[in-house]
């Protein structure tokens, strides 16, 4: 089935030029250049990946990512900016985006992370074991991946995309050790030298958001010299 992508970019010839490498990859392509329109064209379609520009004329595109995010219906969403600084990027993850590419960038490396997004959305689709799809309880943590919803305690934590698919793709294989080039390669879909930093970010501010004290956390450790591992189940037995 041919997958479907969504490209919300008012820079018409940028717009057109990604359209066009797309439609080479066999990729059914729908163009928007207004914030509004965008945002109505996403709500109304099935589209397996939004491409999504920062700056919009009549609605950025944080507003737009915030409002689909709202919606039952989770559909991935690649963020193109024009900004560079580190904030801009953490708001644009805070929001829901799943990956975001800065301009100026090539468009080699833009279709390696359209590649990239749907790997591992293929592969959450395809994946057979139990452990994939059934909901996880370890200690007051509870992940349940169909609904991507984590509650701790009966609280319900806020986690962006990518924490999310981190602290999932951990809790399915409780006290297996990953290197950071191994998650780089799993949840984010490229293991590029340099891009270790993006992974100890992550694991930073998960950890703020499910330890009590992510000075000593108990669910996801590190293991030192090697990399990380989420905490077995039998930690947590009286």
């Amino acid at each position: 089935m041919t997958q479907r992508i969504l490209i919300v970019e008012d820079n018409k010839d940028l717009a057109h030029l990604l359209e066009l490498h797309l439609r080479d990859l066999s990729y059914d392509v729908t163009l928007s250049f207004e914030g509004p329109k965008g945002l109505a064209k996403a709500e109304s379609g099935d589209y397996d990946l939004i491409i999504l520009d920062l700056m919009l004329p009549g609605m950025d595109g944080l507003e737009i990512c915030r409002r689909l995010r709202n919606r039952p219906v989770y559909t991935p969403i690649l963020m193109l900016t024009s900004k560079s600084s580190e904030l801009d990027r953490v708001v644009g993850l805070e929001m829901g985006a799943d990956d975001y590419v800065v301009k100026p960038f090539s468009v080699r490396e833009l279709m390696a992370r359209v590649k990239a997004i749907f790997r591992r959305t293929e592969s959450l689709k395809t994946d057979g074991s139990a452990d994939g799809r059934e909901i996880i309880r370890t200690g007051g943590l509870v992940i349940d991946p169909e609904k991507r919803n984590v509650t701790l305690k009966g609280k319900r934590v806020e986690l962006t995309a990518k924490e999310f698919e981190l602290l999932h793709y951990f809790a399915k294989t409780p006290g297996r050790v990953y290197t950071r080039s191994q998650l780089l390669d799993q949840v984010w879909g490229y293991g590029h030298d340099g891009y270790e930093h993006t992974v100890n970010s992550h694991i930073n501010r998960l950890r703020s958001k499910i330890e009590e004290d992510p000075a000593h956390p108990v669910y996801v450790l590190t293991v030192w010299g090697v990399g990380y591992k989420f905490t077995e189940p039998q930690a947590f037995e009286a």
